[in-house]
């Protein structure tokens, strides 16, 4: 009787032997988070970490834009360009009142709202970064964003209608600043992290 009891398993013993319900959800990067959605204490300095990397970068981004372009007021507007890379490259100091590479030159207020629009989105993404490709892609774009308005705030010939200061010039190409690469190269950077399935909050999908 014993025996059969132990092959087929009485009430009592196959209650005692049901895994317990889990109180973790597993997210795509293998992080186990709680059921009730609180992130685990482990993940919140992680969390801060790329916050900080986020704010590093743009500052940075945003140094070396205002920098180049006193400099260029300083020492390069109303004199003769500078030769860089013999014909491929020189730098020529002009005032943009459009968007970046020139383009739509009679809509200043508009680029100055769209940008302070980006600047706002991104503060607010950053509670939900986990990922340090996107901190550094979005550092990039907050930074690029804040010098071009800088420019627009501070510059003539007045606040939110000021010229962008410009002054890379490629052969055959718009002028540009650092502040216009720092965006595109965000703006690259979040294409190809988008189509690697990667999203911001550090998990991974596959459509």
């Amino acid at each position: 009787m014993a025996e059969a009891e132990r092959i087929i398993g009485t009430p009592d013993s196959a209650g005692a032997e049901e895994p317990a319900a889990s109180d973790e959800t597993v997210a795509a990067d293998g992080t186990a988070t709680p059921a009730d959605g609180t992130a685990a204490p482990e993940e919140r300095p992680r969390g801060r970490r790329r916050i900080v990397a986020l704010f590093v970068v743009a500052v940075l981004a945003y140094l070396l834009d205002l920098g180049s372009k006193m400099l260029v007021v300083a020492k390069l507007e109303g004199h003769e360009p500078i030769q860089v890379i013999g014909d491929l490259l020189r730098f020529d100091a002009i005032r943009n009142p459009g968007a970046a590479f020139g383009m739509g030159e009679a809509f200043t207020i508009i680029f100055t709202c769209i940008a302070a629009a980006v600047i706002v989105v991104i503060i607010r993404l950053a509670r939900k970064l986990y990922s340090l490709p996107w901190a550094i892609a979005l550092g990039l774009l907050l930074g690029g964003a804040l010098g071009n308005l800088t420019d627009r705030i501070f510059r003539s010939p007045g606040v939110f209608e000021g010229a962008v200061v410009d002054f890379i010039a490629p052969a055959h190409f718009a002028v540009f600043n650092l502040a216009d690469s720092a965006i595109v190269c965000g703006g690259i950077l979040i294409v190809i992290l988008s189509f690697r399935g990667l999203d911001p909050d550090g998990t991974v999908h596959k459509d």
